[in-house]
């Protein structure tokens, strides 16, 4: 029986809402069902100002912008994250400074960031890992003592809560991903939120070219012109069109996965008294948005064993972030300490397969071969 990673899932009505766009004679940006995807998240979640992007990476870039990093500015974040989170700031000129995760999660751990903050700091990047919620009131307090910004790469993290406010609230901006791989997809795809209200219309020139078009077609100004940096951050319509029909069947698709999730966690419940293999943990003061399920190995040679015998099986599993201090483009750059909790999830984390259409065979499948393992 073969189980693939990942599955992307239509939920039916993304090619009629994408001819209905093409119909509207405007597929560029900012069209009927972009502004639709605005509405939704703006009224579910109470997010400020959202604004599609055509990627989660292009979200962390505006973010980055928007707060006008600058050569030599210091961007504290965790090293366990994707390329992405880093990438976004060091395109700016600004030193990371890597924090370690948690003993006993990915998340970053908020007790290590005031030892690293320094003159020279301007922003404070977390990441909710799995959909798991970092300690905000910790992260928002370290903030506020020192006037450092604060941005929530929520990635994974749509329709997360903190002590039952949304993921994505938090921070003066934060940035979302709808990659194939995501809880609610569009192919690739992203969204920055804008809570710092005097940080939106900035956000509209910079995702506009750096003009103020959008400014010009609301009848705010009568000509549009180049205003500041930015570029061209929109996604097409067609895209959003995707995306709304997606936004449509939110619960739906959450039960489903929630579903999956609460299986994996029932059936590989004795791993850790057994080969002493971890399972995922949820902070009292998180939901579980139910992004992904992972086992965290007691070492990379039993990491690797697990997913090549899996693999023999037909069975995709696939490990995930490798620690950004020790990369290739990083490392020699890296002043900072050791940090142990990140190596080894990088080394120990596994992900298992997770997505709307796996069966009941397939689950059972899964569960029977890691356990057999």
């Amino acid at each position: 029986m073969k189980v693939p990673f990942n599955k992307p899932y239509m939920v039916g009505k993304e090619t009629e809402y994408i001819q209905q766009a093409v119909a509207s004679l405007k597929i560029s940006g900012d069209g009927i069902f972009t502004k639709k995807c605005h509405e939704f998240f703006e009224q579910k979640y109470a997010f400020k100002k959202c604004l599609l992007t055509t990627s989660c990476t292009d979200a962390l870039e505006m973010a980055a912008l928007l707060l006008d990093i600058q050569v030599g500015d210091e961007v504290i974040m965790p090293s366990y994250t994707f390329v992405s989170t880093a990438n976004a700031f060091v395109l700016r000129g600004a030193k990371i400074v890597f924090a370690d995760s948690q003993a006993q999660h990915p998340n970053i751990d908020a007790e290590q960031i005031e030892v690293l903050i320094t003159p020279r700091t301007k922003a404070i990047c977390v990441v909710h890992y799995a959909g798991i919620a970092c300690d905000m009131d910790r992260i928002m307090e370290i903030a506020q003592k020192y006037n450092l910004y604060v941005v929530e790469d929520a990635a994974q993290a749509i329709d997360a809560l903190y002590k039952g406010k949304p993921l994505g609230s938090f921070g003066h901006l934060a940035a979302f991903s709808f990659h194939e791989t995501k809880n609610i997809i569009s192919g690739e795809g992203g969204m920055l939120v804008v809570n710092d209200e005097k940080l939106i219309k900035q956000a509209e020139i910079i995702r506009e070219k750096g003009t103020n078009r959008s400014a010009f077609f609301r009848g705010e100004v009568d000509k549009y012109n180049w205003v500041a940096l930015g570029s061209s951050f929109l996604p097409s319509d067609i895209i959003a069109a995707f995306l709304f029909a997606q936004l449509e069947s939110l619960e739906r698709i959450q039960a489903k996965r929630k579903y999956i999730w609460e299986q994996y966690a029932q059936g590989l419940q004795d791993l850790p008294k057994n080969k002493g293999i971890g399972l995922p943990t949820v902070p009292a003061y998180s939901s579980n948005n139910v992004h992904l399920f992972y086992l965290v190995c007691k070492d990379l040679a039993q990491r690797d064993a697990l997913i090549l015998y899996c693999k023999e099986r037909e069975i995709n599993l696939v490990f995930h972030y490798l620690s950004l201090h020790k990369s290739p483009f990083y490392s020699s750059k890296y002043e900072g300490g050791k940090l142990p909790n990140t190596d080894r999830f990088s080394d120990c984390l596994v992900r298992l397969p997770l997505f709307y259409e796996m069966t009941d065979q397939q689950i059972a499948y899964v569960i029977e071969t890691i356990n057999q393992f």
